[in-house]
């Protein structure tokens, strides 16, 4: 293993496009994610014309959610 290795989306573990995103939270479509990555109710970035959300930080967005 090189110590010089590029991280990819998989090792990131990062969801591509609303999508992906709506797929990982089992919304009923894909519009409700967008819904919310729009409104910054989900912890998500914009990246050129598409969202990124990392699993860890949904996750860890989730649990505090619950928690409160």
């Amino acid at each position: 293993m090189t110590e010089n290795k590029q991280a990819t989306g998989q090792e990131l573990d990062l969801l591509w496009g609303a999508a992906a995103i709506a797929r990982h939270l089992n919304l009923k479509n894909t519009r409700q994610a967008f819904h919310l990555l729009e409104s910054g109710a989900l912890p998500a970035r914009k990246v050129g014309k598409s969202w990124v959300a990392s699993r860890a930080k949904l996750k860890e967005h989730f649990e505090r959610v619950e928690a409160a």
